[in-house]
């Protein structure tokens, strides 16, 4: 007793499942799996009677232990090579490639559904940091054109090229009117007729020249249904009234008088429309430039358009009043102004790839317009009065003119509701649309 264990001089055999001699209990038990701690030991000795065992058995089995030992420390796991980044970046590998900047990629991440808590998953604070390091790895097939120092003068140009257009519809209604004010009296009926539909067939080819470029153009994202539907629209401002009028006095009967005081303004206006979409654009790009975070653009874009909107709306008001003094009132004030936001609205969505939306509002719109006189003549059908009680109540509150207001009035509400939700969206404001054409300095 007190005496301290001796490690026998003949060779020990290791532990097997099969059998064979056993280790001294002194010694300890050694697991039969790599790099297993010796039982009742804590690791470090163990480690060192490993280091006694091994030399008795031979310098062949130290170097086993010793590296099964080292496989288990922690720290020294193996990570795996898996680059979640990388995956994204071939699953958008189209997307990439065709950016010529990180909020393009940010942009075209958000549409397909990817937003700051995504971008957390890869290990990035936000979408735009997340685009930023796509930008990086990518490697690009196109080379961005390097911007000469011409290029701010042919932006002047350009601005100045889509300006002009948008005054030609204006021009050519001032013209029309001008020469049938002139003309009353000395032209008869008919050739008065034909002056006015000269002016009219003007204005629309004019207008049709000022929204082929700028920022109030469309492309082949405006469906064939809504040149139609802006037709009718403007229509009923011409003639919608005094039509109105007649049927709600027993009519139609005989010609009516057509009000181009709200078309006149109307016409005009397509000029600071123009000028308000390019305001929105161009602040709004600067917003996303300046961003970090989806949530921060958002908050910062829904401003710039309820403020493209008031304004264009002020300026309107503003035409229509001028309109009125240079050619006598009539027509439906209100319904002319809230015509002109919903037109406004239209081809915003329209050009930031949303046309179905402002297609559906222009529909709705000439819908209710075609409707209530529909009703009205319905309601003289016998027990079928009941249809015209809705109008009828319409026109008592608000006069002739609430039915075109309640009807632009109405859709122009649902529309900006619309464009608030999308046109804050940064998939909105990319970089890479063609359309623009210098609208982005």
């Amino acid at each position: 007793m007190g005496r301290p264990t001796e490690v026998p001089d003949a060779p020990v055999t290791p532990a097997t499942g099969g059998g064979g001699d056993a280790l001294p209990p002194t010694a300890g038990t050694l697991a039969t799996g790599a790099g297993a701690p010796v039982a009742g030991v804590p690791v470090a000795e163990a480690g060192a009677g490993a280091s006694v065992i091994g030399a008795g058995a031979g310098a062949r089995r130290a170097p086993e232990i010793a590296g099964a030992v080292a496989a288990r420390r922690p720290g020294t796991a193996r990570r795996g090579t898996a680059d979640p980044v990388k995956s994204l970046m071939h699953r958008h590998r189209q997307l990439c490639e065709r950016a010529v900047d990180p909020l393009e990629i940010a942009a075209g991440l958000e549409a397909h559904g990817v937003t700051d808590r995504v971008a957390a998953r890869y290990r990035h604070r936000d979408v735009f940091s997340l685009a930023e390091e796509l930008f990086a790895r990518m490697p690009k097939t196109v080379t961005e054109p390097a911007a000469g120092p011409g290029a701010p003068e042919r932006d002047v140009h350009t601005r100045a090229a889509w300006s002009l257009r948008a005054l030609l519809p204006g021009a050519a209604c001032v013209a029309t009117v001008g020469v049938l004010e002139l003309t009353e009296g000395t032209l008869g009926g008919g050739a008065r007729l034909a002056v006015a539909l000269t002016g009219a067939f003007l204005a629309l080819a004019a207008l049709a020249l000022a929204l082929r470029d700028g920022p109030l153009r469309a492309g082949s994202r405006s469906p064939f249904t809504a040149p139609l539907y802006g037709c009718w629209l403007l229509g009923y401002v011409l003639y919608g009234e005094p039509l109105f009028d007649q049927v709600l006095s027993g009519g139609p009967e005989g010609p009516w008088e057509i009000t181009p005081a709200p078309l006149l303004g109307l016409a005009l206006s397509l000029a600071p429309a123009a000028w308000c979409a390019h305001l929105f654009s161009v602040h709004a790009r600067r917003k996303l430039r300046g961003s970090r975070a989806l949530e921060e653009f958002a908050a910062g874009v829904r401003p710039l358009l309820f403020g493209a909107v008031a304004l264009h709306l002020c300026v309107l008001i503003g035409l229509l009043h001028l309109a009125r003094l240079g050619y006598g009132s009539g027509g439906a004030f209100t319904g002319t102004a809230a015509l002109g936001v919903l037109l406004l609205l239209a081809r915003l969505l329209t050009g930031h790839g949303y046309p179905g939306p402002a297609t559906a509002a222009l529909a709705t719109a000439c819908a209710v317009e075609a409707l209530a006189p529909a009703l009205i003549l319905a309601g003289r059908l016998p027990g079928l009065h009941f249809l015209a009680r809705p109008v009828d109540l319409l026109v008592v509150a608000g006069g002739t003119g609430a039915v075109p207001a309640v009807a632009c009035g109405a859709s122009a509400l649902g529309l900006l509701i619309t464009a608030t939700v999308v046109l804050s969206r940064a998939s909105a404001h990319t970089t890479a649309r063609a359309d623009e054409n210098g609208t982005t300095g």
